[in-house]
């Protein structure tokens, strides 16, 4: 049986059926309804004062354009608030489920009242619902979106592969996304703020220390290096010892032709770790990078490999 799309929590919380994701998410998108916005029997959307409404500390997304916001402004200025904002009842005040972009906008240019839609929902409803609408309209930069599975697994001791089930995910996209919250928190920054890729990330992880992480960043960015640049990078950095010196080196590797290269990139995608294929005339051999006995079981388990 295929997997659900989404999140079993995202029906029983919006009512009707998924969202769909829609087109890009502009200001337009985050203004426009979404389809499993379908009122239940005992629900109506009502207006309320937006000064009533606070912010919920569940939401994995922090980081918003400001621009981005002036955008939504504009178009609400225009249309109004299409899509009303879902809140629930909170030690007295109401609490944003989903529309914090809306909500933000609508502060900006002065609106007293906004539609809402009052729901039942615990916590882990609301990280799941946040989750899944930021996941679908794109919003979650790389960070955000791990501190957001890392949430839901320590918070509500969810497993890395019941998580992948309820934000419609595979097990291999969660687990890689998870091992970013291992960087320097400076670089975790440069990855919010989308200065580095997350293929830059992957690599630099590569390094399990911290120091070498920064210098490795730091390069990255005054270089302009691209991914597989930043592979050459790391693997210098690996091949010395603590003092900086260069390790002895065995006998080097086989220049990559093209499909090689891309065979690794899909690898190193998949498995969320330095990996390495030699090939030659129908032989050769493949090496998998671990850095601890944690990163090993992720790899196995990925490979379907039991203990």
């Amino acid at each position: 049986m295929a997997k659900p799309a989404l999140g079993r929590g995202l029906g029983a919380l919006l009512g009707g059926s998924p969202v769909a994701k829609p087109p890009s998410s502009t200001a337009a998108a985050a203004n426009t309804p979404a389809p499993a916005q379908v009122l239940e029997s005992h629900e109506r959307v009502q207006r309320v004062a937006i000064s009533r409404i606070h912010p919920c500390p569940l939401q994995p997304r922090k980081d918003f354009s400001a621009e981005a916001l002036s955008e939504l402004a504009d178009s609400i200025k225009e249309q109004g608030i299409v899509q009303p904002l879902i809140v629930r009842e909170r030690n007295g005040h109401l609490e944003l489920i989903a529309g914090e972009r809306r909500w933000r906008a609508a502060q900006s240019i002065g609106l007293s009242e906004v539609p809402v839609i009052l729901r039942e929902a615990d916590d882990r409803a609301v990280l799941e619902l946040a989750l899944i609408e930021n996941l679908q309209r794109e919003n979650l930069n790389p960070v955000e979106e791990a501190q957001g599975y890392s949430q839901l697994i320590g918070q509500f001791q969810l497993t890395q592969e019941e998580v992948a089930v309820k934000v419609g995910k595979s097990r291999a996209v969660v687990a890689n996304a998870l091992r970013l919250l291992k960087l320097a928190p400076e670089i975790q920054a440069y990855l919010r703020q989308g200065r580095i890729s997350v293929g830059h990330a992957k690599v630099v992880l590569g390094l399990t220390n911290e120091k070498q992480q920064k210098v490795a960043t730091e390069k990255i960015l005054k270089e302009g290096l691209n991914v597989r640049q930043t592979e050459a990078l790391v693997s210098r950095l690996q091949s010395r010892d603590g003092t900086g010196a260069p390790k002895p080196s065995s006998v080097g590797a086989p220049s990559h032709n093209t499909h090689v290269s891309r065979v690794e990139d899909q690898l190193r995608e998949r498995l969320g770790t330095k990996v390495h294929l030699r090939y030659a005339q129908g032989k050769g051999a493949l090496e998998i990078s671990f850095f601890s006995d944690d990163e090993l079981q992720r790899i196995l388990e990925i490979l379907g490999v039991k203990e």
